[in-house]
């Protein structure tokens, strides 16, 4: 993976804007790399937002904006998504990830390659999705996965999105490893449980990447510590 560290050498303008890429390390959730990027700022009051979430269990492109470059989340947010991950045929959870066990455990060595591969077409285009119940939507202002978690019921309405792409890359049963490129609001969690029910089999999502967002790719991105070490070289340089 080629680091921006190693591309840009310009002084960062925050406050005017810019676009930051970010490889998002495993376990963090967005609003952490936001909260770190704004930290290594001070003193400066920046602006900063994230367009578009990843969930904690996910790693990739997230797109950083500063200064008066926040106005440009929501165009930023609209673009397409590409993804790759890995889907397990195992079994369900709750969650439709390994945020929670499997609850429903699945025989899947009978499911032939020719079977799998198959069942992406039903994907394709423009079709009704249902978010996981552990998601961030919310409901009478309250995050329906806290709702989840307490074992309540969760009822979401279907969502219309697109998906343009939908590889299967390789095929390890359980694990079908896969490339999809979407619309705005696809919560790939949701394509991972549906893709087992298709097969007729559970299906959780153990592995997920976002490797592209509109122009944008993850090959271009920072890593997240060397970035901080850019902006800390910066202010020291300035001070100086």
């Amino acid at each position: 993976m080629t680091d921006m560290a190693e591309t840009s050498s310009s002084a960062f303008q925050f406050a005017e804007g810019e676009v930051l890429l970010v490889d998002k390390p495993l376990e963090w959730t967005s609003f952490d790399v936001v909260g770190k990027l704004r930290n290594s700022m001070k003193p400066l009051k920046i602006k900063v937002g994230h367009a578009g979430t990843l969930d904690p269990l996910a790693t990739g492109l997230l797109i950083i904006c500063t200064g008066k470059f926040t106005k440009r989340i929501d165009s930023f947010q609209a673009e397409d998504k590409e993804y790759t991950g890995i889907i397990n045929l195992s079994g369900s959870t709750p969650s439709y990830d390994l945020e929670t066990s499997i609850d429903h455990p699945s025989d899947y060595e009978h499911l032939t390659d020719e079977e799998i591969h198959a069942a992406t077409a039903s994907f394709l285009g423009d079709i009704a999705q249902y978010p996981p119940a552990h998601s961030a939507i919310k409901i009478n202002g309250e995050r329906v996965y806290e709702k989840a978690r307490r074992g309540e019921e969760v009822e979401l309405k279907a969502r219309n999105i697109r998906i343009a792409q939908f590889t299967i890359e390789k095929i390890a049963l359980p694990e079908v490893h896969f490339r999809i490129t979407c619309s705005k609001g696809t919560y790939i969690r949701s394509i991972a449980h549906d893709f087992g029910k298709a097969l007729g089999v559970g299906a959780h999502l153990s592995k997920l990447r976002r490797t592209k967002s509109g122009n944008f790719d993850v090959k271009d991105a920072w890593q997240l510590q060397n970035l901080i070490e850019k902006i800390k070289l910066q202010k020291t340089t300035n001070q100086e």
